[in-house]
């Protein structure tokens, strides 16, 4: 296994510790985005930008509606506190900047297909045996029914979900009626 992955997933394995361990609902729920973002990186190292490109749009959608629903908890802060969330976040971003930098280094080429780069990739397999194997004149149309058949049915249960589930919870905030609002405030 490369050293870059085992790396990111110490880092996602750190991210989830921190998740579970923080006192600070939104500290946790950063910790959640950042393990959910390493994930998809990892899944761009193991070959699989199908997965990474779902990852990353749930780990989006759910990553906005966590931090909505922190952000109507949290109170006012004080200066000082301000000033130290201010500069934990630049420092984290700054660490980021430069971990994404190291690692596009890492990256192939832009422009170079993935079949020169390994002679044994799928693509191969699916141009050159793709019509005698599926009788699919849409090579396209061939992987996605018929050689991933199962990924691509659950790629679109996930972002089904995804969807589902921020409809409801956007839906359920948004019908509630204003009488509703004042109640629970009291209680």
């Amino acid at each position: 296994m490369p050293t870059i992955i085992v790396i990111l997933i110490a880092l996602m394995i750190i991210g989830a510790i921190v998740a579970i361990e923080t006192p600070n609902l939104l500290y946790s729920v950063i910790s959640v985005g950042a393990v959910g973002f390493l994930l998809s990186i990892v899944f761009l190292f193991l070959s699989a930008p199908d997965l990474a490109i779902t990852q990353i749009a749930v780990e989006v959608i759910t990553l906005v509606l966590l931090l909505r629903a922190v952000q109507s908890e949290r109170d006012a802060s004080s200066d000082h506190e301000s000033f130290i969330r201010s500069a934990t976040t630049l420092t984290m971003l700054t660490i980021l900047a430069v971990l994404t930098v190291r690692m596009f280094a890492h990256f192939p080429e832009f422009g170079q297909p993935v079949m020169e780069r390994f002679a044994d990739a799928p693509s191969n397999t699916y141009l050159q045996e793709g019509l005698p194997q599926t009788g699919a004149a849409n090579i396209v149309t061939a992987i996605l029914l018929d050689y991933r058949a199962y990924d691509t049915l659950g790629e679109a249960t996930v972002l089904f979900c995804a969807v589902m589930g921020a409809l409801c919870i956007l839906r359920r905030k948004a019908k509630k009626l204003p009488e509703e609002t004042d109640e629970e405030d009291d209680t």
